[in-house]
């Protein structure tokens, strides 16, 4: 597996990361945890250093697998892990970014994942009523503990990029980018550029969808976050089809599948881009990664390009509470 840098933080990884939420959340009810430590496992023996999770993910069960998982081969690989919520009984119940927060729960993940030090330590969501120079200071003194080594932002606006980063320094900021949802290349990506911080696209392949796996009568099971989602309402998932097309076209040029496709064009955007697929199969994981020796050329890129260009997608990435909550 090749690697990369994410910025100018030092911090390499994987060119293709792990995501971990839907092995225990998001997606319906938990997969068997036995099996997903063979999962997480498997990715490694695969070249996978990067692996990412969250306390509200469960909540706590997803670090706790992940901790239990990479545990023997802790030394090897880069956990990513995120705060920013109140969690009561169970359940997240609103945000909490106030520096004594971060502090208490950062000692939780830490027992959790079973480590020492927590790699990259994300801000879940923007907390508005907390300054980001606040939170960034707090971060800080972790760093400056030995507690975490860096630290990022996950679907930050750009002026709070700017002043976190001025206080600390940011590692990576973390946020939805894909052939389906491009908004970060409006002002998110230029300004990570001028900075020198790495970018981590979560859902890569539209939460399953440009993997071509589904049509206008797929379901979903209780619990999946796709029933709340405007892009997977039955007419959505019917319109959107044409991006789905486009991938499946590039691909058999390729020899390639349409998850490897939209894979490997993230990759191609700039060198500092890790995507973090997630996935509860051994036959996706290595599907997954295998884009990583998917090359796309020149003329590959201006076609799938002017190709998405006359692609008008159907219905919003969110519903408006949750857009609510991003690009703060």
């Amino acid at each position: 597996m090749q690697k990369r840098l994410l910025g100018k933080s030092g911090l390499e990884v994987s060119a293709i990361g792990l995501g971990c939420m839907g092995m225990s959340y998001g997606y319906g009810p938990a997969s068997d945890k036995q099996e997903m430590i063979s999962v997480i496992r498997e990715a490694v023996e695969h070249g996978v250093t990067f692996f990412d999770t969250a306390e509200v993910y469960g909540p706590y069960i997803n670090e706790e697998l992940v901790g239990e998982a990479l545990l023997p081969v802790r030394d090897q690989v880069v956990i990513a892990t995120k705060f920013g919520f109140d969690i009561q009984d169970g359940k997240q119940t609103g945000m909490n970014s106030r520096p004594e927060h971060i502090k208490k729960v950062a000692e939780q993940s830490l027992q959790r994942l079973k480590t020492e030090v927590i790699d990259l330590y994300y801000q879940h969501r923007v907390d508005p009523d907390i300054p980001i120079e606040e939170v960034a200071g707090a971060v800080q003194d972790l760093i400056r503990e030995g507690k975490v080594k860096h630290w990022g932002l996950s679907e930050a606006g750009v002026k709070t990029i700017r002043r976190a980063h001025a206080v600390q320094p940011l590692a990576a900021v973390q946020s939805e980018y894909s052939l389906w949802w491009r908004r970060p290349e409006e002002e998110l990506l230029p300004t990570l550029e001028e900075l020198g911080i790495g970018f981590v696209p979560f859902s890569p392949l539209g939460k399953g969808y440009l993997t071509g796996s589904f049509n206008a009568h797929s379901s979903f099971a209780d619990g999946d976050l796709r029933n709340i989602l405007p892009r997977f309402t039955p007419e959505a998932l019917a319109a959107n089809q044409a991006l789905v097309y486009l991938l499946k076209e590039v691909a058999e040029r390729k020899k390639a599948t349409p998850a490897q496709i939209a894979l490997a064009w993230l990759l191609a955007q700039k060198s500092w881009i890790v995507p973090i697929p997630g996935t509860t199969k051994l036959s996706r994981l290595k599907e997954n990664l295998g884009a990583a020796h998917v090359e796309l050329t020149t003329e590959d890129l201006y076609a799938i390009e002017s190709a998405a260009s006359r692609i008008t997608l159907v219905g919003d990435r969110y519903p408006e509470e949750l857009e609510r909550r991003t690009g703060l």
